[in-house]
């Protein structure tokens, strides 16, 4: 490809540029480009702490893994707060109050227990009960050790997640362990809102 010659007019008009620029002095203009200026230094990153939980006794002295990062379900549906009367909820804890109706989810997988608890809750506020027990049983120990970890009880553990989200969020008012008299840690009271 060649290139073509300036005309005339080009050439005056690049020597009126070239007359009013001034030089650069490329030394000064290295020096000011090296120059480092003051910096603080950066400030740590803050690590966020997490709380661990303490490791289970062993047994026969085999340590035993645990994987599990929450909580035990117990202990965190303990911990919430009481959404209904106190003077009923203590007396459901304790095992006073008899339970309206009752579902067994023993035996059953998860994609087959899911729908049948749905079912059993909104039916059973559309039918005005309040109480209700659901048997989750308190389910085997399946983890053979592989690199995705195994729950102990995968109903106990899903059953009070999915009574905390919709369809079931709006019927249920407060979830406790059921008293030993109606199956322990096996089982859950739902207490169920009143039908509007």
């Amino acid at each position: 490809m060649t290139r073509r010659r300036l005309r005339p007019d080009e050439l005056e008009l690049w020597r009126k540029v070239t007359e009013k620029a001034e030089r650069l002095d490329s030394g000064a203009a290295m020096k000011q480009a090296l120059e480092v200026t003051q910096v603080d230094p950066p400030k740590p990153r803050v690590v966020p702490r997490f709380e661990t939980l303490p490791k289970p006794a062993t047994s026969k002295g085999q340590p035993t893994i645990t994987r599990d990062v929450l909580r035990p379900v117990a202990e965190r549906l303990s911990k919430a707060q009481v959404q209904m009367d106190r003077k009923a909820f203590d007396q459901m804890r304790r095992g006073k109050l008899k339970p309206e109706g009752r579902i067994d989810l023993h035996g059953m997988t998860l994609d087959h227990a899911h729908p049948a608890l749905t079912r059993f809750i909104l039916s059973s506020q559309a039918s005005g009960r309040r109480l209700v027990l659901v048997i989750t049983g308190k389910g085997k120990a399946r983890d053979e050790g592989g690199p995705i970890p195994v729950r102990f009880g995968v109903l106990r553990h899903q059953v009070p997640q999915w009574l905390s989200m919709a369809p079931l969020a709006q019927a249920v008012l407060q979830i406790t362990p059921a008293n030993i008299r109606h199956g322990g840690t096996g089982a859950y009271y739902v207490y169920l809102r009143k039908r509007r």
